[in-house]
């Protein structure tokens, strides 16, 4: 019995996927607050989502490595802004204030989040 229970905690552990934004696993993101910026993808009804946390990000680069991507290195899409707010909030963090900024026919959302204590 003992060792169906061991089995059985590993197999879970494996079917859990820990999410990165620029290859820092989102649990060991050390900041107060966090700003999650959601845009339309292409053609579909899902959300880009990207993170703000104060990282360094390259001058030129196209801001992939501020997205959520899943352990597969996958980028995780969101049905909606409110999506990532349950899944930022199972995450550690509460929502403080949010915002949009309308750039042509594109609505981009902010949402500043606190890390609870």
């Amino acid at each position: 019995m003992k060792k169906f229970f061991i089995t059985a905690l590993l197999l879970a552990s494996l079917t859990f996927q820990a999410q990165t934004v620029n290859d820092i696993p989102l649990k060991d993101i050390n900041v107060e607050y966090i700003e999650i910026v959601g845009s339309s993808k292409f053609m579909s009804t899902k959300l880009k989502v990207a993170l703000d946390f104060g990282q360094h990000t390259k001058m030129f680069s196209s801001g992939k490595e501020t997205l959520l991507k899943d352990a597969d290195g996958k980028v995780v899409e969101f049905n909606s802004m409110i999506d990532a707010l349950n899944f930022m909030s199972e995450n550690g963090y509460d929502f403080t204030t949010a915002y949009t900024v309308t750039d042509g026919d594109e609505n981009i959302y902010h949402y500043i989040l606190r890390k609870r204590k």
